[in-house]
């Protein structure tokens, strides 16, 4: 046994694997919103207690400003409008919540028709004009154009319209797509054309059809920016219907609902504020739905599959 034998070297303890950080932006996310809401009840209470210490008047520079738009019958409290909900919009009539409930899922529902509507238009003509630029060049101005139309002044037309072809309902998601197909043009327009030209000639090596192309490489590409367009035209769409209910004279939806509140506003403001955070809730409702599909379909934009 030899007395100087060399020791073998020790193999060094594998390093452990640390596990990653935990992914706290959706937490922090909903805290800041949290927050921001909180921060805008302070504000709106804090300005109404500042508007009611001066009796609605405060002396600047030799003039008074008039503060009378904090007072009850213009802004009311907070607590007023989330009382508003359970109390009986008429006499001996169900709460508030109740009506407000059925008018917002008939508002949703046209929102919805004028979005599927709006969303298929607008999706066809960016197809189009990304493989043709004579059609690009040609209409894609004349619908910019058509954004520069008030609603206002169209939704009327349409109304008339569809009313005399006997589509009258028909008219409030035509009113919905109109504001919806626009941004849908444009994203996705964007997000087929944006396509890394080694991709196309890859493609065009293989023989691949236009059609191919369009399945295989422009629409996985324009995914994510089909889906910012889809996520500002939810909310345009429930703002759409909203709209296109005013002139139809269906008496149903959150825009009658709207409608007849503002007439009694003075007598009864919290009312009309109860309606305008109820179309809030249907704007944002929508919009959360199309989040979580861009999250279930657009998977390779999460950071956990690299």
């Amino acid at each position: 046994m030899v007395a100087n034998a060399q020791k073998s070297p020790s193999t060094p303890p594998l390093a452990r694997a640390e596990a990653p950080p935990a992914d706290t932006s959706a937490v922090r996310r909903v805290a800041g919103i949290v927050a921001l809401v909180i921060l805008a009840a302070l504000l709106w209470e804090g300005a109404k207690a500042f508007a009611s210490s001066v009796d609605y008047a405060l002396p600047i520079a030799g003039a008074t400003l008039d503060l009378t738009v904090f007072n009850d019958q213009q802004l009311p409290h907070l607590g007023a409008i989330a009382n508003a909900f359970v109390q009986p919009a008429q006499r001996n009539g169900p709460p508030l919540y109740s009506e407000l409930l059925s008018a917002s899922a008939f508002t949703l529902q046209m929102a919805i028709g004028g979005f599927l509507m709006g969303g298929i238009i607008g999706f066809a003509l960016a197809v189009i004009f990304a493989h043709s630029r004579f059609m690009q060049g040609g209409c894609l101005p004349y619908v910019v154009a058509s954004q520069t139309v008030p609603i206002l002044a169209i939704a009327p037309m349409i109304v008339i319209w569809l009313g005399r072809a006997g589509f009258q309902e028909l008219a409030i998601p035509v009113i919905a797509a109109y504001l919806t197909f626009f941004p849908v043009v444009i994203y996705s327009l964007r997000g087929l054309t944006a396509v890394p030209p080694t991709a196309l000639e890859l493609m065009n090596s293989y023989a691949a059809s236009k059609w191919e192309t369009l399945v295989k490489l422009r629409l996985p590409n324009a995914l994510p920016h089909i889906f910012t367009a889809l996520k500002l035209s939810a909310t345009a769409s429930v703002v759409g219907a909203i709209i296109g209910e005013l002139p139809s004279g269906i008496q149903q939806g959150l825009g009658i609902a709207i409608l007849n509140f503002a007439r009694s506003y003075t007598q009864s403001p919290e009312r009309l504020w109860a309606t305008i955070v109820m179309a809030g809730a249907v704007g944002i409702g929508f919009f959360v739905v199309i989040v979580i599909l861009e999250r279930l379909i657009v998977r390779w934009k999460r950071p956990e599959d690299g």
